[in-house]
């Protein structure tokens, strides 16, 4: 943490988006030693160890405010520990110059197995539950910006839906200069506290944590400059994390406002019905997961207290009290076990639901206004695309 804010200071960037800040008094130690150069901070609380989301800015924070996602892996996984964690998205909002920014930062469930994701579901919920939070809370903005551990791949659904659904920019994509690790890997195997095995598919390292922007119309954004750390400190050689820093330059302008037609229109728009419909299709086979267990959960619990009624009449009878008396206590744990399964994924199928009710909507607005034409475009317009202008900023 100190190497981190003596980092920091040396960077003296605008903004500085950490994830994984895990401890409370690490945010303190860092909020003192970055004070002359970062006036602003906030700590995003959460869960029961917390989001571990943190922010530092040169520039006054107007409003700030957190939404914890619906859904946050499995509580018995308690080696993984997300459930503990209640990920979340902060957002703060800035004015600079003149202009209302909109600053996200998240961090989305791991991965821990590609090749079996017991946890892409709730990932891709969480993706979509981002994706409508920014959507409805960005109205006012002229910028927006969203940094974080997203956990996905480039090509991932979440990543893809995200994309599509708010129109936001991949700087690693856009930028006109980029500097760092091979194709903007954010954990590479160069890393000493990286898990080599997990990166053995992946020689060059996986690209995971993301700078996305947009403007709206009226304005033009673009990333100047993109650089990442390379498996070490710049400054002191060792790494400060098993993730890569991002550190982008982005350039806003004014552009004379321009017609673009609605994304639901041509390819653009056939992208989004195709991405919408995949990830309906993910939450409807996590839906049907989640019953099954409490389907499941709710035969154990009616199993159990049989078992209790069966263990009460054998100890009321006095033959085999003893033996009755000693299976009490596991009979118990059963079926508060059973019923505590029962009740999350309840609640899972529940949210789960709930994200797909909502896909399932917006999906029957997109088909509709890709029928009937171009005059049904401002029902669905995501996001305009930036022109040329001047006035940089």
């Amino acid at each position: 943490m100190k190497r981190l804010g003596d980092f920091l200071n040396m960077e003296s960037f605008d903004l500085a988006l950490l994830e994984e800040v895990w401890s409370e008094q690490d945010f303190q130690h860092l909020r003192q030693k970055l004070l002359p150069t970062y006036p602003a901070a906030h700590y995003f609380r959460s869960g029961i160890i917390g989001s571990g989301l943190c922010v530092f800015s040169k520039h006054p924070i107007q409003e700030f405010t957190q939404h914890v996602y619906t859904l946050n892996g499995y509580p018995y996984m308690i080696h993984h520990g997300d459930w503990f964690c209640g990920k979340a998205v902060g957002l703060l909002v800035l004015h600079l110059s003149g202009l209302v920014l909109n600053v996200y930062v998240t961090h989305l469930h791991a991965e821990y197995n590609r090749q079996k994701d017991i946890y892409l579901t709730h990932r891709v919920a969480q993706a979509w539950e981002l994706a409508q939070f920014i959507h409805h809370t960005s109205k006012k903005a002229d910028v927006v910006l969203l940094c974080g551990d997203l956990n996905l791949h480039p090509k991932d659904l979440g990543c893809r839906l995200l994309k599509e659904w708010t129109g936001l920019h991949d700087a690693y994509l856009e930028t006109r200069d980029f500097k760092g690790s091979e194709e903007g890997c954010t954990m590479v195997p160069e890393n000493c506290y990286v898990n080599q095995r997990e990166l053995e598919p992946f020689p060059f390292g996986i690209r995971i944590d993301y700078v996305l922007y947009k403007a709206v119309s009226g304005f033009y954004i673009s990333c100047k400059t993109l650089r990442t750390t390379t498996g070490h400190d710049p400054h002191s050689g060792s790494p400060l994390s098993d993730h890569e820093a991002l550190m982008a330059t982005l350039c806003v302008r004014h552009s004379p406002p321009q017609h673009t037609p609605s994304p639901t229109h041509g390819p653009e728009g056939s992208q989004l019905i195709s991405v919408l419909k995949e990830a309906w299709r993910e939450l409807d086979l996590g839906v049907a997961q989640a019953r099954w267990w409490a389907t499941f959960a709710s035969y154990v619990i009616g199993l159990g207290l049989l078992l209790l009624a069966f263990l009460c009449a054998l100890a009321a009878g006095g033959g085999v009290r003893e033996v009755a008396i000693l299976l009490w206590t596991p009979s118990v744990g059963l079926l508060l076990g059973a019923g505590a399964v029962y009740l999350f994924h309840m609640q899972e199928a529940k949210g789960l639901s709930g994200a797909r009710a909502e896909l399932q909507h917006v999906l029957g607005r997109a088909r509709e206004a890709q029928d009937s034409g171009p005059e049904s475009q401002p029902a669905l317009l995501l996001g305009q695309q930036e022109g040329d202008g001047t006035e940089e900023q």
